[in-house]
């Protein structure tokens, strides 16, 4: 594990150098990066032990969904450290087996009557939020938006590739610099106010959102909320699936493109659609060898440019393979795939064995839907949308009153649609709130777009699972 020195796209801003203890241990790390960064370039992969059979757990999905990344800090239990920033100083621990929270006192009490009131509350600081914060706002609205990591921008951050689309779809444009130019517009309208840090720990039947900032819960009552916290990694099941070394495509992004760390040597990944195929590229402009790119699907399914690239670089494409297991001590060492016949059932003799220390997987992603579900919206399962879904209209209500959805929480798709959804989601709850004189002109200006994007070769799940909720007739009934 090392930190990348040159990378023919990016430039990593590092802060200052300061030193923390890791199990007694002196090391250095830059303030402001992860835990978990900081403990890679250290070349430290297992983080801690399972709590029952107590076997070696690290990184998977870098952005605080998961557990596998829990490490007591300063002597506080499950922290997760994917998220946590390092400062001077701090003591990171592994903790083994069962650990209970431990509450660390702070300056004045964690729990006070404190509610805030705003018309529009976003959650989620990515690329649906930040759209959907700045079309609310240009609509007068007053508009708070909470983001529980440091910074804004969601995956936007982690993409170097160029977009495809329209000029108006920023198409030639990489994802880390619609990031940029969307925070700039942000910062500059007095109408949006952003708690970065912040999280929403509950959303409840009363319209009230409950959130976490600066050691204090508060409450938030607003006109409109709309959801667009994301979505998280799925993967596969298979022995050695949860050995330091597994990783989520969108973890490998984060080291990578946003933390400034190499993930390992050599990676298998798993998953020829367009994430696959573009963080294959990613790894090989970092200095990663990809040993093979692993499909079950008889042929790839992303785009043939990012294919080329892979075999421009003489990258192995296996369609019709899958991992058969992983094998390891404390980290992987590599992995055993096997050929897959037309019923996707293992092939006996077909096995192969590739030396690798990065299992990368990009099998999909699922909504983040727990706050639809405590809200209590009606939900169904629509495999094409990644699962859990809450049931939407054409203009993104839910079927809670004053509630919205945006982005992968409510189905998963290309940033670019995430971005439209967050202003139609806006632009509905400003509608709700004050009626709009040109909402109809705006409304079919962004549906024409949305649907000119799910058009295209990759729009064919998502219609799909769209006409699931035509079928059952949920339009316009939550007003």
């Amino acid at each position: 594990m090392a930190r990348i020195q040159e990378h023919p796209i990016l430039e990593f801003q590092k802060g200052k150098k300061v030193k923390f203890i890791y199990e007694n241990q002196e090391m250095e790390g830059y303030e402001g990066e992860s835990i978990a960064a900081a403990l890679h370039a250290a070349g430290v992969r297992r983080l801690h032990d399972s709590e029952v059979k107590h076997r070696p757990r690290g990184l998977f999905c870098a952005i605080g969904n998961c557990s596998s990344c829990l490490m007591r800090v300063n002597g506080q239990n499950n922290v997760r450290i994917c998220v946590e920033p390092l400062r001077e100083g701090m003591v990171v621990e592994q903790q083994n087996g069962k650990a209970k929270v431990r509450p660390i006192p702070v300056a004045g009490e964690l729990f006070r009557e404190e509610t805030v009131t705003t018309d529009v509350l976003v959650i989620g600081g990515g690329p649906a939020g930040m759209n959907a914060a700045i079309e609310a706002a240009d609509h007068n609205l007053q508009v708070l938006l909470l983001e529980r990591n440091g910074i804004m921008g969601g995956q936007l951050n982690k993409q170097t590739h160029k977009f495809f689309g329209s000029e108006k779809h920023k198409a030639g444009t990489r994802g880390f610099v619609i990031s940029r130019e969307l925070e700039a517009q942000i910062a500059e309208n007095a109408k949006i106010q952003v708690w970065t840090d912040a999280t929403a720990l509950g959303c409840f039947q009363d319209g009230t959102v409950m959130a976490q900032r600066d050691g204090r819960i508060v409450g938030i009552r607003a006109k409109a909320t709309i959801v667009a916290t994301g979505a998280s990694e799925k993967n596969l099941v298979f022995p050695g699936n949860d050995l330091p070394g597994v990783y989520g495509a969108g973890a490998v992004q984060t080291l990578m493109n946003t933390e400034g760390i190499v993930p390992g040597k050599t990676v298998v990944m798993v998953g020829a659609g367009n994430i696959g195929l573009i963080v294959s590229y990613q790894l090989l402009q970092a200095g990663v060898r990809v040993a093979a790119v692993v499909e079950a699907a008889p042929r790839f399914g992303g785009y043939e440019v990012h294919v080329n690239k892979l075999r421009r670089a003489n990258v192995p494409i296996l369609t019709g393979h899958t991992v058969k297991y992983a094998y390891g001590g404390d980290h992987l060492e590599g992995v055993v795939l096997t050929g897959l016949d037309e019923h996707f059932q293992p092939i006996a003799g077909t096995e192969k064995a590739i030396k690798a220390d990065i299992l990368c997987m990009a099998v999909g992603l699922s909504p983040l839907a727990e706050l639809f579900f405590q809200s209590g919206c009606e939900m169904k399962y629509i495999p094409e949308l990644g699962g859990y879904v809450p049931k939407i209209d054409d203009y993104r209500r839910t079927t809670v009153k004053g509630l919205y959805a945006a982005g992968d929480s409510s189905g998963i798709e290309e940033a670019t649609s995430a971005q439209l959804t967050g202003r139609l989601a806006a632009l509905t709850a400003s509608h709700d709130i004050t009626p709009l004189p040109d909402f109809e002109e705006k409304y079919a200006e962004y549906s024409r777009q949305l649907s000119e994007l799910r058009s295209g070769p990759m729009g064919g799940k998502i219609l799909a699972g769209v006409a699931k909720f035509k079928e059952e007739g949920c339009v316009n009934y939550a007003r």
